[in-house]
């Protein structure tokens, strides 16, 4: 017998209607429609779109970690460092996957010496698969910040530079960013031989950050080739020392040497200050950074004249000992008057150089063609950008003779109307170092004497070197110039500095050029300090004693035998020089 409950069941009359066909249709199409978009859905992503979800699928678990190259040394003509890299920790993150413990980012921000709300903009704000926290940590400093053991938070070796040398070879070396790309110097002309080619690993790593997978073979870096320069360091430090000296002495603003080996061309020496650590840049002014010698150019004034000599000799114009009327001390050319400092009266030629006289200079310049004075002054280098594969050499100015009016060519006999470098002048000594014949130059070590360009007959050159021995000597206008045990020879220029379309009354650039020894000449040396301002600013007063303490060091440097008694030359008063 059924219960009642049953019977009621089975009347129901929700049970006992009919269900509408268009219902079931609805159900049916619905469910048609689904497996419609998931298959649709499962071709889009794995046929139509596949490429980037695999992209996605990337980013997220692969990565591709950059095998940084070790950049090639630098080094001294002796081996000596003057820039290595040295293996540094820098730290970076996945701020994804980052562990947002206060307290351990908090510790995290102090590590890294930067506030908190700086730590956490950068990983607020960046690609949250990658982000730097700060680059080439110290050492201990990496050591705590590994062991905080925060999640998300990485580390990576890269490479620091050193430099052993500091301020003295900042100019010459230069330095590198932290991408480890030279901006500066030799670092940066010979960036592409020194910085080689990083390597890479392609890897898949788990949500941990853990490595669990290489994915294609390595490929591993090249290390930057070494580069070993003809510099001597040596030689670098002690011509920096004393002319930082002296630029501090005569309160002047800043100064250049050049040193350059006359057989071979080699750079010894290419210092300026004031100058740089190139290991710490903070607070840097372009005052700091450039490379005076190389960029700076300004009128090169009384270093001239032992040109405008050569160029007479050659031209049979005159004798060492042709005697030359410079009195009253002044001479004037189409209306305008150029004087001498002080009235000498007859002065042979090699007397004119050793007394620096502009007057007997113009008389033997106004004998010959703007063309011959011009032809002298590019053939000895001027006006032309030195071959040196170095950033913001200058090529300094000389304007075509054609446009030269009397009085122009009258003052660029004495220096004045157009522009050099100090490496220029350097460059340009050559010419009297080596008997006539203009000297290749090179920053690069090499192996033996380097083949010049004839200038001058060998004759010239040595009667002229004679004159700047002159120069030297008592009655000359640089006797602080000469070195105890050896014999030196050069030129001293006082120039006034430009100023807007005139000239300052009481701002000078001095200068020293000259060879030594003076029979065999090894090493020119150009010293030039700008703005001295503690009452002495005569060239041979200011930068011949610069001159003479680099000559006497790198000479020994070199093993150049003295060939002279060791003992003191040096008088008190010199001639003024005319400029």
């Amino acid at each position: 017998m059924r219960s009642s409950k049953a019977v009621a069941y089975t009347s129901s009359p929700l049970l006992a209607s009919r269900t509408p066909v268009w219902r079931s249709k609805f159900i049916v199409a619905g469910i048609a429609f689904a497996f419609v978009g998931l298959a649709g859905r499962a071709a889009w992503v794995q046929v139509f779109g596949n490429a980037f979800y695999q992209r996605q699928g990337e980013v997220r678990f692969a990565r591709t970690l950059e095998l940084p190259a070790n950049r090639g040394r630098i080094f001294d003509r002796n081996g000596l460092l003057l820039a290595t890299s040295v293996p540094v920790p820098s730290i970076w993150a996945i701020p994804e996957d980052l562990e947002r413990d206060k307290a351990k980012l908090t510790q995290l921000a102090k590590l890294l010496q930067m506030p908190l709300g700086e730590l956490m903009g950068r990983l607020d704000d960046e690609d949250k698969n990658f982000v730097w926290l700060k680059r080439q940590v110290d050492e201990e400093a990496a050591k705590q910040i590994a062991a905080l053991d925060i999640k998300g938070v990485y580390q990576r070796k890269e490479y620091r530079r050193q430099y052993p040398e500091g301020e003295a070879a900042a100019h010459v070396v230069g330095f590198t960013s932290v991408e480890d790309e030279g901006q500066e110097g030799v670092e940066l002309a010979f960036d592409k031989d020194l910085a080689g080619r990083a390597g890479s690993r392609r890897v898949i790593k788990d949500r941990l950050g853990r490595i669990v997978e290489d994915v294609r073979e390595q490929v591993p870096p090249v290390d930057g080739k070494d580069l070993q320069l003809s510099i001597d360091s040596k030689v670098q430090f002690f011509a920096y020392q004393k002319l930082r000296e002296a630029v501090l002495e005569n309160k002047g603003r800043a100064g250049s040497v050049v040193v350059l080996d006359a057989h071979t061309g080699e750079v010894l020496a290419l210092a300026n200050y004031p100058s740089y650590h190139p290991g710490n840049r903070k607070n840097l002014t372009g005052a700091q950074l450039r490379n005076r010698a190389l960029t700076d150019t300004f009128e090169p004034g009384s270093t001239m004249k032992p040109f405008i000599a050569a160029l007479a000799l050659e031209k049979g114009l005159v004798k060492p000992s042709t005697p030359i009327q410079t009195a009253p001390g002044r001479i004037t050319i189409t209306g305008s008057t150029i004087r001498d400092s002080h009235p000498h009266g007859v002065l042979t030629v090699a007397e004119v150089i050793q007394k620096s006289s502009n007057v007997g200079t113009v008389k033997m310049a106004m004998q010959m063609q703007p063309r011959e004075m011009w032809e002298m002054y590019s053939q000895v280098g001027l006006g032309q950008r030195p071959q040196l594969p170095f950033p913001g050499v200058v090529s300094g100015k000389l304007r075509a003779f054609k446009t030269w009016k009397p009085i122009e060519q009258a003052t660029m006999s004495y220096g004045y109307g157009l522009s050099a470098s100090l490496f220029q002048l350097a460059r340009a000594y050559s010419v009297f170092a080596r008997d006539g014949e203009l000297v290749p130059v090179t920053l690069l070590k090499s192996d033996g004497p380097a083949a010049g360009v004839r200038v001058l007959q060998p004759q010239t050159a040595q009667a002229v070197r004679h004159m700047l021995h002159l120069a030297t000597l008592n009655g000359g206008t640089a006797p602080k110039a000469q070195t105890m045990g050896y014999s030196v020879g050069g030129k001293t220029g006082t120039a006034h500095k430009q100023e807007g379309k005139g000239y300052a009354a009481s701002k000078y650039r001095s200068f020293f050029v000259g060879v030594a020894p003076v029979e065999n000449p090894r090493i020119v040396v150009a010293v030039m300090v700008d703005e001295p301002s503690a009452g002495r600013y005569f060239g041979g007063d200011v930068a011949g004693p610069v001159f003479s303490a680099t000559v006497q060091q790198t000479l020994r440097m070199l093993g150049v035998q003295p060939d002279m008694n060791v003992k003191p030359q040096i008088v008190v008063q010199a001639v003024e020089e005319s400029f």
